[in-house]
Order: C-alpha cells, then sequence, then structure tokens
C-alpha cells in the first residue's frame, strides 16, 4: 500500500464581530435576539441545546438513534452574507437567523461556513469557543423556514433548505472558556494549521 501523502497549510489569524446575539427557550430551537449571552461549560444557560451532552440523531448514524455523547453543538454561528445567499437560491426574500436556531451571527470572515473544525474564536470580553464543525442543514430547519415565509408547499420549501444551504448554513461549537458574550464583541478568530490526508 502506498504511503498517504500529507499537504499542509499553515495557520492564520483573523478579526471578526459578533452582531447579531440569539437564544433559545428551554422547549424550542427558534432563537429570539439578545443583548448579551452567559456561558457556562454547557453552553448558553437556560438554551435549548445547551448541555455537557446530548441525544445522537440522523448526523450520527454510526449510533443507534438516542444514544448519549458529548454536546458539540452547543452554538450555532450563522453569518448574514451566507444566509442571503441561501434565501436568493430558494426564492425567498431573506432567512432570519432566528428561524434556524442561530446563537451568533459572526460579520467579518468570508466563507464563514469552511472554517476548519479546531478554530478558536476569542472574544474581547474572554470567552472562548471552538469550532467543530459545519452546521450540516436539515429538513427541520427547512420547515421553520416554511412555516415563517407562509410557503405554499412547506414540504418542498423544507426539503429545499438541506440543498441549497449545503456548506453555507454556518458552523457549531462548543465553550472553551466561560463567560458572557455581548452584542458588537470583536472576536479574534484562530484558523489552526490544517493538513490533508490522503
Amino acid at each position: 500500500m502506498a504511503e498517504p501523502t500529507i499537504d499542509i497549510v499553515p495557520g492564520r489569524r483573523l478579526t471578526a464581530k459578533a452582531t447579531a446575539l440569539y437564544a433559545a427557550p428551554h422547549d424550542h430551537f427558534e432563537t429570539r435576539m439578545v443583548e448579551e449571552l452567559l456561558l457556562g461549560f454547557d453552553g448558553i444557560a437556560g438554551d435549548f441545546h445547551a448541555g455537557a451532552t446530548r441525544r445522537s440523531g440522523g448526523r450520527e448514524p454510526w449510533y443507534p438513534r438516542g444514544t448519549e455523547m458529548r454536546n458539540e453543538r452547543q452554538l450555532s454561528l450563522v453569518a448574514a452574507d451566507e444566509l442571503a445567499i441561501v434565501a436568493q437560491h430558494m426564492g425567498l426574500a431573506e432567512i432570519k437567523p432566528e428561524w434556524i436556531g442561530a446563537n451568533l451571527v459572526v460579520e467579518g470572515v468570508p466563507h464563514l461556513s469552511m472554517l476548519p473544525a479546531g478554530s478558536l474564536m476569542f472574544f474581547k470580553g474572554g470567552v472562548t469557543l471552538k469550532v467543530d464543525g459545519q452546521n450540516k442543514p436539515c429538513r427541520f430547519a427547512g420547515q421553520s423556514i416554511a412555516e415563517h415565509v407562509g410557503a405554499v408547499d412547506t414540504d418542498a420549501t423544507a426539503l429545499l433548505f438541506p440543498k441549497e444551504a449545503k456548506r453555507l448554513r454556518g458552523l457549531v461549537a462548543w465553550v472553551e472558556k466561560p463567560g458572557v458574550i455581548r452584542a458588537g464583541e470583536e472576536i479574534s478568530v484562530r484558523v489552526p494549521e490544517q493538513w490533508i490526508y490522503y
């Protein structure tokens, strides 16, 4: 068997801003705008996605559904420019972050959804988030969009979202260093060294 080829790209630093913040009631995934997020090691206090662990679902076919596992999806991060692209592809005027359960709108990072796993986001107020990876779009979020826009065919709109939002739906992250994030806060992003192993 041939030895693997490895391409390495150096790390880099970027600057960004948290332009809007959202939290979800404990019983529903849709979020509401807030001025600040109180974060512990379990995520956002009282949020629908808070917790040190979560139950596996369709994104983890290697486990039986409902298997308890580490919660790497404590926060959902999106970019306004990417949501605008998805909305355009779906023939919609807009997709609001709260419709799809976003917690932070991040401005200033080109192609936010393509930030690699392991990227660190250092907020000026002291919080650090660690990116787990892309947030794969699902029909559940698509259904929420369909309901909010009053789609004639809600099923078709719900199914269109996963197709059109692939690699544009933002990121999921977890709390590495807790604290408070405030709207408008500056973020220093550390993109780690990356490699392709093939």
